[in-house]
C-alpha cells in the first residue's frame, strides 16, 4: 500500500502556521532527543525502528486518528517502511521525504521588510537548524548575508525576482554551518566580504569587511554599513541596512546572546561581547529592527514565521542584555554552556578553505541542531 510522503516545504508551513500535528520519530532516542522537529501545537511519540520490525500492532492505540501523522527517520527508508505499517493497519500517515536530512537543509524565503527606495530584504529560514541568511535586493541588484551551503536556493531566488547578485558577506567565520558565500560568489562573480580578524587563516581572496565599510547595493540609496562587534568571534561584524534593520550575526538573538568559546576564546572574548552589547549596540537607534543569524528556540518565530524584533524590545526584555554584574556576564557566558556545534572545528577549517569535504560529508558534519548561543 502506497503512503504520501510529506515535504520539508510543506511541513515548515505547518510550523509556521502553529498547526497541532503528530510526529512518529523512529531514530534512535539519543538522537530524537538531541534534535527534532519542533512546532508549538506538536505532539510527538518517539519509538526506534528497530522496536518495531516485528509490527506496529503496540502503537497503533498510541497514534491519534484526529490529526495528521509523519513518521520521520534520519535518512527517509526507516519512515517509509513503518508509514507502510501503519497503513496495512488502515491508519493515514505520510512520511517525511528525504527524512531529517533533508529537513536539516530546507530554507524557507520570508521577505521581511521594505527599504525606502523600494528595495526589500528577505530572510532565508533554516527551520531545521535555526539558521537565519538575508538577501537584500534594490534595483536589481542582491547582497547575499550568511549565505548555508545550499547555494542553489539563493542562486534560483534571485534569478525568480531578476536581481543580479554583486556581494556576499559573511558576518563571521562560522562554527556551526559551512558558509556557502564563497561558491555563490565563485558562481556570479560577486564581491565576497569576510571579517579581516577572523581571516587570518583563509586559504583564499576576499574582500576585508571592517567597521565603516558602506557597500552599495544597486545604486546609491541602500547602504550597508558595517559595525565592528566582536564577541563571538574576534571579527565579528553586525550590519545596518537602511537605517532601519540591524543583522547582529551571532553576537545577539532574540531570546539569547552569542557565546565566545567557539574557537576556544571564551575568557579571552567575553568583554568584546560585554562591549559590543552593553556599549556599541548601545549607541545605535532602538527603533532598528533586529535580525539574527540564528534563532534558538521555536518560540522566537513570528506569525509569519520570520525571526526579529525591535532592538528597543531586546534592550527590555532579553536577558543576555541585562545584566549589570560583569562578573556575573562572564559566568553566563563561559560557564554551563551548551554543547558545542557538530563538527565545529572542521567545520571551521571547511570555512577557511583548509579543507575540502564532499556533499555527503559536509551533511554529517552540520547534522544536529545550532548551538551558537547562550541564555
Amino acid at each position: 500500500m502506497t503512503v504520501n510522503a510529506m515535504t520539508s516545504k510543506e511541513v515548515t508551513k505547518k510550523v509556521f502556521n502553529k498547526e497541532p500535528f503528530f510526529i512518529l520519530d523512529v531514530r534512535n532516542v539519543s538522537d530524537f532527543q538531541d534534535w527534532k522537529i519542533e512546532g508549538e501545537n506538536f505532539e510527538y511519540l518517539n519509538i526506534p525502528y528497530f522496536e518495531l520490525l516485528d509490527g506496529v500492532e503496540e502503537i497503533l492505540n498510541k497514534i491519534p486518528t484526529d490529526k495528521e501523522v509523519l513518521v520521520v527517520c534520519a535518512k527517509e527508508g526507516s519512515s517509509v517502511m513503518v508509514a507502510e505499517m501503519l497503513s496495512e493497519e488502515g491508519l493515514t500517515v505520510s512520511y517525511l521525504q528525504g527524512g531529517m536530512k533533508a529537513w536539516s537543509e530546507h530554507l524557507e524565503p520570508v521577505k521581511v521588510g521594505d527599504l525606502k527606495d523600494g528595495g526589500e530584504i528577505y530572510q532565508f529560514v533554516r527551520i531545521g537548524k535555526g539558521c537565519l541568511s538575508y538577501m537584500v535586493v534594490s534595483k536589481g541588484e542582491a547582497a547575499i548575508i550568511d549565505a548555508t551551503r545550499m547555494t542553489d536556493i539563493y542562486l534560483n531566488f534571485a534569478n525568480s525576482i531578476n536581481a543580479t547578485i554583486t556581494h556576499v558577506f559573511d558576518t563571521h567565520l562560522h562554527a556551526d554551518h559551512i558558509s556557502g558565500g564563497r561558491v555563490i560568489a565563485e558562481k556570479t562573480n560577486a564581491m565576497y566580504w569576510l571579517p579581516p580578524k577572523d581571516a587570518t587563516e583563509v586559504t583564499f581572496e576576499y574582500q576585508p569587511l571592517e567597521g565603516g565599510n558602506d557597500v552599495t547595493i544597486g545604486g546609491t540609496t541602500i547602504n550597508i554599513h558595517a559595525l565592528y562587534s566582536p564577541g563571538h568571534t574576534i571579527g565579528s561584524t553586525s550590519f545596518v541596512v537602511d537605517e532601519k534593520f540591524l543583522l547582529s550575526g551571532d553576537i545577539l538573538f532574540i531570546d539569547s546572546i552569542g557565546r565566545p568559546d567557539l574557537a576556544g576564546m571564551a575568557e579571552d572574548w567575553v568583554a568584546d561581547l560585554r562591549e559590543s552589547l552593553y556599549k556599541r549596540y548601545r549607541e545605535l537607534s532602538e527603533e532598528l529592527i533586529v535580525l539574527p543569524a540564528h534563532f534558538m528556540i521555536i518560540d522566537e518565530l513570528n506569525a509569519d514565521g520570520s525571526v526579529s524584533e525591535k532592538l528597543g524590545t531586546l534592550f527590555a526584555k532579553n536577558h543576555g542584555l541585562n545584566i549589570a554584574d560583569e562578573n556575573e556576564f562572564r559566568k553566563l557566558v563561559t560557564e554551563n554552556l551548551p554543547p558545542q556545534p557538530n563538527a565545529y572545528q572542521e567545520i571551521r577549517e571547511t570555512n577557511m578553505g583548509k579543507i575540502n569535504p564532499d556533499v555527503e560529508k559536509q551533511r554529517e558534519m552540520e547534522i544536529g541542531p545550532n548551538r551558537c548561543a547562550v541564555r
